[in-house]
């Protein structure tokens, strides 16, 4: 992890994964899968925002990982988020998981598990061998939210 990430605390990665749910819930309003994510820079502040645009742009590509990075690389002017850190409110998929490693994104904070779709389906960590990965943060509410999601569908 390089130096110049932003030491979060408990209570920060609380705060900006409560972020990455509003993004979530923007989402579901969309008629989206209600996954969000956000991206804290160096410094400690959002410079990349994004949730799922699947249905939206027509596009299998557009997870609110992806959206994220590319806002955030347009924010700090260059490819490598080094020294930042993402919250996603569910585990990324592989897709997103390759993504995050090229991009060198310094800190992964994952809100809910995703057994089924999720990296972790397929290797212990695809990340930079020098990112850290911090999971179960306000997995409770992050899990409910897709869970309520697939429910309105089934009715």
């Amino acid at each position: 992890m390089n130096d110049t990430t932003f030491k979060a605390t408990p209570a920060d990665d609380e705060r900006f994964m409560l972020a990455a749910l509003n993004e979530a819930r923007q989402a579901a309003e969309l008629g989206e899968v209600p996954i969000g994510a956000v991206v804290v820079g160096p410094r400690g502040s959002v410079v990349g925002r994004g949730h799922n645009l699947t249905e939206t742009l027509a596009d299998v590509t557009a997870h609110a990982e992806m959206q994220a990075i590319t806002a955030a690389a347009q924010t700090l002017g260059g490819k490598y988020l080094t020294g930042c850190t993402l919250y996603v409110t569910v585990e990324p998929c592989l897709m997103c998981a390759g993504a995050i490693a090229w991009a060198q994104v310094s800190r992964i904070v994952i809100g809910a598990p995703d057994p089924k779709r999720g990296y972790t389906a397929y290797t212990k960590s695809p990340f930079h061998p020098r990112a850290s990965v911090v999971t179960g943060v306000l997995a409770d509410d992050c899990s409910a939210l897709v869970t309520s999601f697939f429910r309105s569908l089934r009715r």
